[in-house]
């Protein structure tokens, strides 16, 4: 049984142990305005507003917008504009060629922070935080020439192909249900990882239409004017914008001001100019 004296040394062992963990690391009790802070500290943006860098994320076998120039190098119509964007805010640039299947995974860890390569917004607004619209896009079919095809009533039983996870597929797949009936009437909706490849499944036969992009038929009816036709009838009309992480907002804005500087200044029109011959008009350009 303790006496007296050892159960006062006892106590006060306990209360000196109960004191160093109030204290704990810091040398002092935690007030409640330190232990706010820690909660509601965030994690730093990833932004180009943010990080002084826009990493762009692209395609590159999506010509005229992202694609390897004759030189090795990439280039393209997006590409130019984002470097424009990024010499104008005192950003650096990176261009970053990415698997488009894995572009969300990319995005969503920094890896990235940005998609501009003709990426279509509509039916991705709740994905992603857009620029202003810069383009006019459309989604439509290309055959071969020679194929017979004159209209979507001659794509029965016929093999489609597109991107995937494109607008193209988006649309036939039954975001658009009228086309989604369309569809339903081929032999086969076939998807790919680029476009390129895609028209030149449709080249050697492999497949009898390729539904794409406004500006990717433009390009590849450009190259090869009597190989390919574009049928009149569109899919789908839209809009191409710069998409960025959700809640990027001030890079959405700044990027989206930058543009309408350039267009004021006649940089986009003389870009326009540029590829002209890829199928790129300054007619489509929408932002003002």
């Amino acid at each position: 049984m303790l006496d007296r004296r050892s159960f006062i040394l006892t106590s006060l062992a306990a209360s000196a142990f109960s004191a160093s963990m109030l204290v704990g690391c810091g040398g002092s009790p935690a007030t409640n305005d330190e232990a706010d802070a820690g909660d509601s500290t965030e994690e730093a943006g990833t932004g180009a507003v943010d990080t002084g860098k826009l990493i762009v994320g692209f395609d590159s076998s999506y010509p005229p917008y992202g694609y390897v120039g004759d030189d090795g190098e990439y280039t393209g119509f997006d590409l130019e504009l984002a470097q424009e964007v990024a010499a104008r805010n005192e950003w650096e640039v990176q261009l970053e060629p990415i698997d488009w299947d894995a572009k969300d995974t990319m995005l969503d860890s920094g890896a990235i922070n940005c998609i501009w390569n003709g990426f279509t917004m509509e039916g991705r607004e709740d994905d992603y935080t857009f620029s202003e619209p810069y383009m006019i896009n459309g989604q439509v079919v290309v055959t071969r020439a020679d194929s017979g095809i004159a209209s979507f009533d001659d794509l029965a039983g016929k093999a489609v192909i597109t991107q995937v996870d494109s607008a193209a597929y988006n649309v036939l797949a039954g975001e658009d249900a009228t086309q989604a009936e369309l569809a339903a009437t081929f032999a086969s909706l076939e998807t790919i990882g680029d476009y390129n490849t895609a028209f030149m499944q449709l080249e050697s036969g492999a497949v009898d239409a390729v539904a794409c992009d406004l500006s990717i038929a433009a390009y590849q009816l450009a190259a090869k004017p009597d190989a390919y036709v574009q049928l009149d009838e569109f899919l789908s009309e839209e809009h191409y914008a710069v998409g960025f992480k959700k809640g990027d907002d001030a890079t959405a804005t700044t990027v989206t001001d930058t543009l309408r500087a350039m267009d004021e200044d006649g940089f986009v029109a003389d870009l326009c100019d540029k590829y002209a011959a890829d199928g790129i008009s300054y007619d489509n350009w929408c932002l003002s």
